[in-house]
């Protein structure tokens, strides 16, 4: 006699990038042992990797493509489930910035972190009089090999790589240039055709994009001085 399927429980969030509400369930105890395993590696791609795979397999809504998320949409998705699968709190480990050395244990209640969006920021960057360069956010899959590389150390040129990968358009009031009818090398070539003002802009992007975010006070039990951290990022939240 075979034995009985356990039913497991679906929850509804809204996805950061799109407003659109996905349903998802836990992760079960062969999906688990796959981030266990990855965190035991201490290889970054190793753990990014296997949280998009976990994902992947969590999520229940029909057609959602995780390698086209948004890197921030990756994120406050794992910890949903996360949280959902082994408990709303992460125990963390938090330096103390007054001395940099002293270190205190902090919880954190999953469900107050969210996902941050800088009042500044814009998809669509008007380069000059005639014409306007839409933005997209970078993938999974582009954060990875961008942001994993060998040594940790991330390179000119794959900071521009990314970057030329997150053009999604380019228009004016009478044409429009969509990224995906363009090589690699043409989106490479209109990057370094940008002036540096321009440039600036499209770095601006970046650096306001919507991120996970959550502040905690800590007290240093030696100095008695209490400070505020922001903490930022997926990595930022493993316990």
């Amino acid at each position: 006699m075979p034995l009985p399927q356990i039913s497991t429980p679906s929850y509804e969030l809204v996805v950061p990038s799109t407003k659109k509400k996905i349903k998802f369930r836990p992760f079960l105890v062969k999906e688990e042992k796959i981030l266990i395993l990855a965190m035991e590696s201490q290889d970054n791609k190793q753990i990014a990797n296997a949280v998009k795979d976990v994902i992947s397999h969590c999520i229940l809504t029909k057609g959602v493509k995780v390698e086209n998320l948004a890197t921030f949409d990756i994120e406050y998705l794992f910890l949903n489930i996360r949280g959902k699968s082994v408990g709303e709190e992460v125990e963390v480990t938090i330096t103390c910035p007054d001395d940099g050395k002293t270190t205190v244990p902090a919880v954190i209640n999953l469900d107050e972190i969210k996902v941050t969006t800088d009042k500044d920021h814009k998809q669509d960057i008007i380069l000059d009089d005639q014409y306007t360069l839409r933005m997209k956010y970078p993938s999974m899959e582009e954060f990875i090999k961008t942001n994993f590389a060998v040594g940790g150390e991330l390179k000119v040129d794959d900071t521009f790589k990314l970057i030329a990968s997150c053009v999604d358009q380019v228009f004016s009031e009478d044409e429009s240039w969509a990224a995906s009818d363009c090589t690699k090398k043409e989106l490479s070539q209109f990057i370094d055709s940008l002036n540096s003002k321009q440039f600036k802009e499209v770095e601006r992007f970046f650096e306001t994009m919507p991120k996970l975010s959550h502040t905690i006070k800590v007290t240093n039990p030696k100095t008695e001085v209490e400070s505020e951290i922001v903490m930022e990022g997926l990595q930022s939240f493993f316990g």
